[in-house]
């Protein structure tokens, strides 16, 4: 079908406008009433309106844009707007803004690249040295930067030169195993730490949004409850990518190659050795805060102003050093608790989705397979970072806690397993990101997606490993 500018009117388009319509349901029918207020009815129209903008884009609309109907629909509703834009001043996006920038640094000076060429120089290539090269990169990119897709611009085309000097032939197994691998490092090993991934600062904010979860998370509580499962999962991942994409074609690159590659970088610039010690002081503060005290946001901000004193970032940069469009599309998001509770939406949210997941509660065991098993079902629908799903249910966080004794921290591994999940490239961002910078290099949609089943195993066996951890650690009562 075809509009009459001539432009194809897609099924996702009709999609969006029957999310649309039952919006319009939802503000004139009212039919929730008197649960839900008339100004709850009219956030939930908003709401809908917007996830539906964020999903499907409709006219190439950005995130930011899209989110900023929410926000003018809450404040016409008369809804503070220090209730409105509390996201936007909130300590999560205040910690993010200038981690967003590490990653900008990362790029700008070559440090990034150095440091890949560094770990990569180190190892005589094989299938598994250049795994377990790529997997010390990711570790490392992640420890100075939550941003994936930063990561994905430096680890990318690393693996892709890698591709080229070993004369793999394009989309083999082998071809398809080193950039999977690369870009999944990119993606999974982070999240064992709250600045290690995008999706921690994101429900970091979220979090604190509820008056009853404020403070519950930070680095330490984040990093009781992540770090071995991400471990668990990322050697999990490791040996699955041989099971799923066996090499069909031998290395014969020499290590000479990397140990030439690097030394083509030239000597480390000053830029690259001061940015170097600024990331890893402010990584090391993040992992010490118990003992000095000082907020994460404190650190990061301290991060950004130093490395702008010594010139690495100019003012001139403050603008498009990183996405503003990414910006405000998380501070939007991170506004949903508190428009929610001063409409009375996340209490009625309570009503409706507690006593579906209660019977899922008899056992650790049945909830976490339970809302995983769900939450990769949704992740075919909410393809907008997962954050509309992370919006709709920390709201019922805290009543889940108080009646069936869940603590609202186990659900950071169900989020954020399900959000990293790749079953099909549309649904992960940062998988589109990588196919676009690999361009002919790329993988094929059966190999992503055989990995990507290799994945979701991951995570149910993860699980096996994390719920007796979790329940050991006190997460369930």
């Amino acid at each position: 079908m075809t509009t009459a500018t001539g432009s194809k009117f897609k099924v996702t388009d009709m999609i969006f406008l029957l999310m649309v319509a039952i919006a319009f349901y939802v503000a004139l029918a009212k039919p929730w009433m008197p649960e839900l207020t008339v100004q709850g009815h009219m956030v939930l129209f908003a709401l809908i309106v917007t996830i539906g903008l964020w999903i499907f884009q409709p006219l190439n609309m950005p995130r930011s844009i899209a989110g900023m109907f929410f926000l003018l629909f809450s404040l016409s509703l008369k809804i503070p707007a220090s209730t409105v834009f509390a996201g936007f001043v909130s300590n999560a996006l205040w910690t993010l803004i200038p981690a967003l920038f590490f990653g900008f640094v990362l790029l700008k000076t070559g440090l990034g690249k150095r440091i890949g060429f560094l770990v990569m120089k180190m190892f005589n290539p094989s299938y598994p040295t250049i795994v377990l090269a790529f997997v010390i990169i990711g570790l490392a990119l992640s420890a100075l930067t939550p941003s994936i897709t930063v990561r994905c611009v430096i680890i990318v085309p690393i693996a892709v030169s890698v591709i080229e000097a070993c004369q793999l032939q394009l989309k083999s197994k082998g071809s398809a195993l080193i950039l999977l691998t690369a870009w999944v490092m990119a993606l999974v090993p982070g999240t064992g730490w709250l600045t290690g991934s995008l999706h921690g600062p994101v429900l970091l904010g979220m979090y604190d949004a509820i008056p009853e979860l404020k403070g519950l998370m930070n680095f330490g509580s984040y990093l009781e409850v992540m770090l071995v499962p991400a471990l668990v999962l990322t050697l999990l991942l490791i040996g699955g990518v041989f099971i799923a994409l066996k090499p069909d074609q031998p290395i014969t690159l020499k290590k000479e190659y990397f140990q030439e590659e690097y030394k083509n970088l030239g000597s480390w610039t000053s830029d690259q050795i001061i940015s170097g010690i600024i990331l890893t002081v402010c990584f090391l503060m993040f992992f010490t805060k118990t003992y000095h005290g000082i907020p994460d946001g404190a650190t990061v901000l301290g991060g950004l102003f130093l490395l702008t004193l010594f010139g690495i970032i100019k003012g001139t940069e403050i603008g498009s050093g990183i996405s503003w469009d990414l910006v405000l599309f998380i501070g939007t998001a991170m506004s949903f608790g508190a428009v929610f509770a001063a409409s009375g939406l996340s209490k009625w949210l309570v009503t409706v989705l507690v006593p579906v997941i209660a019977p899922l509660t008899t056992s650790p065991w049945m909830f976490c397979y339970s809302i995983l098993i769900l939450f990769f079902i949704i992740r075919f629908f909410d393809v907008a970072v997962f954050v509309p799903t992370f919006a709709i249910f920390v709201p019922i966080l805290p009543e889940l806690a108080a009646n069936f004794g869940i603590n609202p921290l186990v659900w950071l591994g169900l989020f954020i397993m399900a959000a990293n999940s790749f079953f099909l490239s549309y649904t992960n961002m940062f998988a589109l990101v990588s196919e676009a910078l690999a361009k002919e290099r790329s993988w094929t949609s059966g190999q992503i997606s055989k990995y990507g089943l290799v994945y979701g195993v991951a995570c149910l066996i993860t699980l096996a490993v994390a719920i007796p951890y979790w329940i050991s650690i006190g997460m369930f009562s």
